[in-house]
């Protein structure tokens, strides 16, 4: 009977050695080059080779090591190499480039090793010995690899300059104004000026690129979202419908309109939206498309996911985040949105210095004017429009505040990212989050032994409220973003939160809460033709003996024209002092035809209190730099 049970116990050992022979065997076929196989026509294609590339990773991902019989060491590096590419595959679609080009790497020793991609066979995947069946996206993708080649992340850039791309042209299909756009034609003028042979590894180079955005990218906007630019954003033009309404004037026997027959009117789909924003300007990449509506559903799906911030969905239909490089991304569904779209904002965090923000003639005025504000700790707003740079502008001014005092930062989403500029300061950020609202976030900085208090955007009613507040007993000075136009609006705007969370209840009141809380506002501009310059350096000036309203007591003694009589004269007072401002403001410095101009003086208060938070060598540049500029106007 033991004699059996040993023979059984071999036979299962042997049938279990066998299989892990064959296993074995099939491991290495499939890492063997396959050199010298014949495929059949279709093998090479990008569609075949995605497939092949989706089914293998997640096989290596997903599969039983233990089933291959390896001995422990051999064990141990496979299980660590399939746990290196796991984290890889999982973190290349957060912005980590390391990342994504080690994925890239991997899928390219797949394909040659094991698909048997060479030489002789690339061509199949991309015609690039056939220039004429190269599609714009094609040529694009050729040119602009090899200009990455060449410049990094400034490739994108070069092509705009070196072709005149970023000016506004009069084109086909945009009507009769001048826009910014890149066309199909464009690109192939381009290409026909620039191509030239390419070697094997700069094909493969090309294939894999397209095979990694289809697959873990961001379609065609995964290598432009890697470029030196301010932002991209896809899904925000075109019609909404597929062929509907070709179809319907088909269906009907109606004629097909003008603007469907030719081609340079005939509307675009919204998958043919991809838009570079490129110093300040929103460039159209018209040649470009995602190609069908699930894969841009895809690309937003996949692009706010760092960090997990929490599911998109119907109910809650849009994302606020920021990727691992810093860029902060939106994302947008329907039925919040009208279709599926994405905005992703970069900022230039290496080159965020007023020095290089601050240019034009005489521009040293207005950069050592905020630096005094900083210094002097001001209380100071940064206004403009969307894409005018307020966000990277405080990021510079933050260099001039003292570096012993303590910063706190509260955002939407991390944008600013102040720690990575100012890495020996002494930095901490909050963000609002689904159960943590921005109001909570301020009130919990009181408790965090801060100085400084810098808002990355005032946004609504509450936040704009607790930075009253905040500036008037919770820190020394405040800085913050707003979207003002004037400072008359960012007064009454703020003014206005006051009175609408019920913080006051009378308008004058919380209009002097606010003046007597913002020393100063700076205000960016964005011309037509994308250039950034700061418009006007503004200081509010609260004005004093407000004539006072009359007793709102109306007696009940009196006649009823006389009690008409008190009213009429309540009410006009009351008008009065509505018309009678409780502030005046004057512009510091303004942008004029490209020069900076000292116009008129801080106010002596104003630049006392500034010289007080200076330390004596400080202050004595800072009086230097007022007489120079406004001479006369300061007697110390």
């Amino acid at each position: 009977m033991i004699t059996g049970m040993l023979v059984n116990t071999l036979l299962i050992m042997l049938i279990i050695l066998f299989a892990a022979l064959i296993v074995y065997i099939k491991w290495l076929d499939y890492r063997r080059p396959a050199v010298g196989k014949n495929y059949a026509v279709g093998h090479f294609t990008i569609e075949k080779m995605t497939d092949f590339v989706k089914e293998t990773l997640h096989e290596l991902t997903h599969s039983q090591l233990t089933d291959l019989g390896l001995h422990e060491e051999e064990y141990k590096r496979r299980l660590n190499k399939r746990s290196e590419l796991r984290k890889a595959l999982k973190e290349c679609i957060s912005g980590d480039l390391r990342e994504k080009q080690y994925v890239k790497q991997f899928m390219a020793d797949l394909l040659v090793r094991s698909y048997g991609l060479t030489a002789e066979n690339i061509d199949e995947a991309i015609p690039f010995d056939e220039p004429g069946r190269l599609t714009p996206q094609d040529q694009f993708e050729i040119i602009f690899y090899v200009y990455q080649k060449q410049y990094g992340q400034e490739a994108l850039s070069q092509i705009l300059e070196n072709y005149g791309l970023s000016e506004p042209r009069v084109l086909n299909g945009y009507g009769e104004y001048p826009v910014y756009a890149v066309t199909a034609d464009d690109i192939d003028l381009i290409f026909m000026a620039e191509y030239g042979s390419l070697h094997f590894q700069d094909k493969l180079d090309i294939v894999i690129q397209r095979i990694y955005q289809q697959y873990k990218g961001f379609s065609v906007v995964d290598d432009l979202r890697d470029q030196r630019i301010d932002g991209v954003s896809g899904g925000v033009n075109g019609i909404l419908t597929d062929d509907g309404m070709m179809d319907s004037y088909i269906s009907q026997g109606y004629p097909l309109p003008l603007f469907l027959e030719d081609d340079d009117h005939k509307p675009l789909s919204s998958t043919e939206s991809i838009w570079v924003f490129y110093k300040g300007k929103s460039v159209h990449m018209a040649f470009l498309s995602f190609g069908s509506a699930l894969e841009l559903k895809r690309v937003c799906q996949n692009i706010y996911k760092y960090n997990h911030p929490g599911q998109l969905s119907e109910s809650n239909g849009y994302k606020v985040n920021e990727m691992k490089d810093g860029s902060r991304v939106v994302v947008v569904r329907p039925p919040f949105a009208e279709s599926w779209a994405f905005f992703v904002r970069k900022f230039d965090i290496p080159n965020a210095s007023l020095q290089q923000l601050v240019t034009g003639e005489n521009a040293e005025l207005p950069i050592e004017l905020l630096a005094y504000l900083m210094k002097g700790s001001r209380i100071t707003a940064i206004t403009g429009a969307q894409g005018s740079g307020k966000t990277t502008l405080l990021m510079a001014m933050v260099e001039h505040i003292d570096p012993t005092y303590t910063l706190r930062v509260q955002e939407m989403a991390f944008e600013l990212h102040l720690r990575k500029i100012y890495s020996r300061r002494n930095i901490l950020s909050f963000r609002e989050t689904e159960r943590i609202s921005g109001q909570e976030g301020l009130d919990l900085q009181k408790k965090t032994d801060g100085t400084v208090n810098i808002l990355g955007e005032v946004a609504s009613d509450e936040v704009a409220a607790w930075m009253i507040q905040m500036s008037q007993v919770a820190s020394l000075f405040t800085v913050f973003t707003h979207h003002a136009k004037t400072f008359r609006d960012l007064v009454f705007s703020l003014r206005n939160s006051l009175l609408k969370i019920g913080v006051f209840h009378n308008e004058h009141i919380a209009e002097e809460q606010v003046i007597q809380v913002i020393n100063f506002d700076i205000h960016m501009k964005r011309d037509a033709a994308g250039k950034r310059y700061i418009e006007r350096i503004t200081e509010c000036i609260p004005m004093e003996n407000h004539p006072s309203l009359p007793d709102p007591r109306i007696r009940r003694d009196g006649t009823l024209k006389q009690m008409l009589g008190q009213l009429l004269e309540l009410n006009y007072a009351s008008s009065q002092q509505a018309n009678n401002r409780s502030f005046t403001s004057r512009n510091i410095v303004e942008y004029r035809d490209g020069t900076y101009i000292a116009v008129h003086p801080i106010s002596k208060g104003n630049a006392n209190e500034m010289a007080e938070q200076m330390g004596p060598e400080e202050t004595y540049k800072f009086k230097d730099f007022l007489a120079q500029h406004w001479s006369g106007a300061y007697e110390y």
